[in-house]
């Protein structure tokens, strides 16, 4: 482009000529018809028509800086300034066109590549929605899937014998109203069930919800759930990256949230089973078997009824993350439930915190009679009869309800495979029928094979006998919630070597025991005078079993004394105490347990301490209980005609 100097000594006619550039080079950045609608968009469409050169400059004004509001016409001698101004702002102008021209360019090349892909990807979602992920490989799996499902086996006999109602649970009817009143409330109670296993804990705990939602006063609806879960088999991961009973965050990094957040950078909460039971019951079984510290966070889910997450990468300014994420972050997942948690140990054995928020009930172990009713009722829904005798075999065997159950369905499909095969153990011909009637009595010969199958053995051994006998003693011991019967005998010589009499005794009875002899042998020795060295002495524990505790005391002092006093003992009754050697008896725990082991063994009768008199039930009339303050009444229960209770 041609400058002009600022000059006076520049023509009219160079400047009209310089003006006329100046609008051929407008022209050829706007156009023709877009420079004469921004000449009138600025007002300056009159000026730029004008013959007058002061009104032509005015005009360019208006144009070139875009400032309607230029009303001055400029003076001759100042055209020249004012046209190198107008040329530097056209020179700009041109260079800021052309730079708009390439970039819009560059976009327009983009937009069309972008285009280009957006189709691409346009038609291969179009194909996929048509025809799907499915190709011939995952179309087979889910055929052989669905052939899969379409077929199945009926329901196990465990299953298809288990209660319905909790009027069907056998011999627990303390427990079940204790279980009961801790749910029938406005205020339902966190629980812990104790007891032995296959005793009905967790049908008990399953059937008092169904049966608390029926009641007006629970807080439990139609709907609560009931969610179900084995302490034993609960793991997870200290660094809370998985915790499938409290819940975890899955960062979009270490753990892998779904697609969809892991691209965006937003870690996704995963609500854990305490959530699922949020306005039910949440059953642990075997809830001893927990770890420590896991149980630990339950009992702060339990305080707080609601589960807290926290990550490093959730921010709560992000408006990517879904309002239900932002909602878990902010409030926490809802956990308001009621635990009732199942275990075989003894509470002791449970963390202190646990058992201080959780009321306790007790299941107890399942007498013969109670097996007995079990196998009676499973018998009425297998639409079987039973040969008299079935169920006192299966009690002598199993103190489980649910092995009970197990040993009765396993002698119910021999009797089936024996019909279908002609009552032996092979095929009768050479097929097997297609219909074979299932059997009309389940008889004493098949309960022994199935026990038999199973390598069982019976809970006791007859301990009973009708006659009196000297220097035997039947004595209650408990292991965990079941009880059982010991078999004490001893035998007294005189001494191989006057005054150097010996006391001999099985090692394998333990420590303890053997400090109850020599306490039983003290106070002997007191009551009677007699000086124990003047005897040999030989006491036995039969089988070799650990006496775990002084409570067999009292137990050894009768077999002692019987053997030494020549003194016949009844044999339908058996014994339990701690003795001091002043000859007190003194109270001993597991009452319940040991007098279950002498139901079990077949006793009438059992001699406790009299401290113990007000820890057994009034109501209980299962076996006779009496109850001795000192060596004196024991002995007298013991003897023949001992049945008068002091």
């Amino acid at each position: 482009m041609q400058q002009f100097a600022d000059s006076p000594g520049i023509s009219h006619q160079a400047l009209e000529k310089q003006v006329g550039a100046l609008f051929k080079l407008l022209q050829e950045i706007y156009g023709a018809d877009k420079l004469i609608l921004k000449a009138a968009k600025l007002e300056a469409l009159s000026c730029i028509r004008a013959k007058k050169l002061e009104k032509k400059v005015l005009g360019l004004q208006r144009i070139l800086f875009e400032d309607p509001t230029i009303n001055k016409e400029p003076e001759k001698k100042e055209i020249p300034g004012i046209l190198s101004q107008l040329e530097e702002q056209a020179a700009e102008t041109l260079a800021r066109r052309s730079l708009d021209e390439s970039i819009e360019q560059k976009i327009n090349h983009k937009l069309q590549e972008k285009h280009q892909q957006y189709i691409q990807e346009v038609k291969k979602q179009l194909l996929k929605d048509e025809m799907g992920p499915e190709n011939p490989q995952t179309l087979k799996k889910y055929a052989q899937l669905e052939k899969k499902w379409s077929l199945g086996l009926s329901r196990s006999a465990m299953e298809f014998l288990r209660p319905g109602s909790l009027t069907e649970i056998v011999g627990q009817d303390r427990g079940i109203a204790a279980l009961m009143s801790k749910l029938a409330s406005p205020f339902p109670q966190h629980i812990l069930l104790y007891g032995p296993p296959g005793v009905g804990k967790t049908a008990a705990a399953r059937l008092a919800l169904e049966k608390a939602k029926t009641m007006f006063q629970t807080p439990f609806q139609e709907e609560a759930p009931f969610i179900e879960v084995d302490g034993a088999t609960l793991r997870w991961d200290p660094r809370e990256t998985t915790n499938p009973l409290l819940g975890s965050v899955h960062d979009p990094i270490y753990q892998g949230a779904k697609k969809d957040f892991s691209d965006e950078g937003i870690p996704e909460p995963k609500p854990g089973l305490v959530t699922e039971a949020h306005s039910g019951v949440l059953f642990i079984d075997e809830i001893g078997e927990m770890d420590n510290l896991l149980q630990n966070k339950l009992l702060k889910v339990l305080e707080d009824k609601k589960v807290s997450f926290d990550s490093s990468y959730y921010d709560s300014s992000d408006n990517r993350v879904p309002r239900y994420i932002h909602k878990l972050f902010a409030d926490g997942a809802p956990a308001d439930f009621i635990l009732i948690g199942a275990t075989t140990r003894h509470p002791e054995q449970l963390p202190a915190a646990l058992r201080s928020r959780c009321s306790a009930v007790y299941f107890e172990p399942l007498a013969p009679e109670d097996i007995q009713k079990i196998v009676a009722n499973a018998a009425r829904r297998l639409q079987v009869e039973l040969e008299p005798g079935v169920e006192e075999m299966i009690a002598r065997y199993t103190s489980e309800g649910r092995k009970a159950v197990s040993i009765l369905a396993d002698a119910y499909g021999m009797a089936l495979y024996k019909a279908s095969t002609g009552n032996g153990y092979g095929p009768a011909n050479s097929s097997i029928p297609e219909w074979v009637e299932e059997p009309a009595t389940i008889t004493v010969e098949r309960i022994q094979e199935a026990v038999y199958g199973n390598r069982m053995s019976p809970l006791g051994l007859s301990f009973r006998q009708e006659k009196a006998q000297i220097g035997r003693v039947l004595a209650l011991a408990a292991s965990g919630y079941l009880g059982s019967v010991l078999e004490i005998e001893a035998v007294a010589f005189e001494a191989s070597e006057p005054g150097r009499g010996k006391i001999r005794f099985n090692e394998a009875a333990g420590k303890m025991a053997r400090d109850s002899v020599f306490n039983a042998s003290t106070v002997l020795r007191a009551i009677t005078g007699l000086d124990m060295d003047s005897f040999d002495l030989h006491i036995n524990i039969v089988g070799g079993a650990n006496v775990d505790g002084p409570s067999a005391g009292a137990a050894l002092f009768l077999a002692i004394f019987s053997a030494v006093k020549k003194v016949p003992l009844r044999q339908d009754l058996a014994v339990s105490g701690e003795l001091s050697l002043t000859g007190e008896l003194k109270p001993v725990g597991g009452l319940l347990e040991k007098i279950y082991g002498a139901r079990v063994a077949g006793l009438e009768k059992v001699i406790l301490p009299g401290k113990n008199h007000c820890e057994i039930p009034s109501s209980f009339n299962q076996i006779d209980v009496y109850y001795a303050d000192g060596v004196e009444d024991l002995v007298a229960q013991a003897q023949i005609g001992g049945d008068k209770n002091d």
